[in-house]
């Protein structure tokens, strides 16, 4: 299947604003998770391999760390036009079935994914309380059919450090997936049909 990586993104790199729906219509912005000392954007799908092989494992993960103050915020930017299984609606669908603790968004203009610098699913921006990237790595190296347990390591590992006012390894693995969808004559200058 083909994969894509994670872009490469400056460490440091402060966390950009968003206003995005979830599947019950209340928006959400990034200020709203501002009294919470570590804050993880994941931009994951409903659809490709790589997020489905650890999705429950990443709901458990969540639910872990809510009251040791980690914020998790799930977006969805895939096109939903050409792919119908990642609309708002089925979203909030994928929410109820695997017990999703943490706001589920749409970004359906893409800006948002864009504003990140996200290229595939799942795509994960761990950021301490002043909002700035403090790891962008892989969830693990599970990956579809290479057997390796779901435990969500490399996240974990970041998330502790984070969490303890400690600054997360600087060597960080990529995350790997699916590209994200883009909606036609939107693509991001790095993207490539090619991968």
């Amino acid at each position: 299947m083909p994969k894509t990586e994670s872009n490469p993104i400056d460490l440091g790199t402060r966390a950009a604003d968003f206003l995005l729906p979830d599947a019950n219509g209340v928006l959400h912005r990034l200020a709203d998770f501002d009294t919470k000392p570590a804050l993880l954007v994941a931009f994951i799908s409903n659809r490709c391999p790589f997020v489905l092989v650890i999705r429950e494992q990443f709901a458990d993960f969540a639910r872990d760390y809510a009251d040791k103050g980690l914020q998790v915020v799930a977006i969805n930017a895939n096109d939903h036009e050409a792919h119908p299984e990642e609309t708002l609606a089925r979203i909030g669908e994928q929410a109820e079935e695997f017990g999703y603790t943490f706001p589920y968004l749409k970004d359906a203009s893409q800006q948002t994914a864009k504003a990140y610098g996200a290229a595939c699913t799942p795509d994960f921006f761990l950021f301490g309380a002043e909002r700035r990237l403090a790891y962008h790595g892989q969830f693990d190296d599970a990956r579809p059919g290479n057997g390796r347990p779901v435990t969500g390591a490399d996240l974990r590992v970041a998330v502790d450090a984070v969490l303890k006012g400690d600054t997360p390894a600087a060597e960080q693995v990529p995350s790997i997936g699916c590209n994200i969808k883009w909606s036609a004559g939107n693509e991001p200058v790095w993207f490539s049909k090619a991968a």
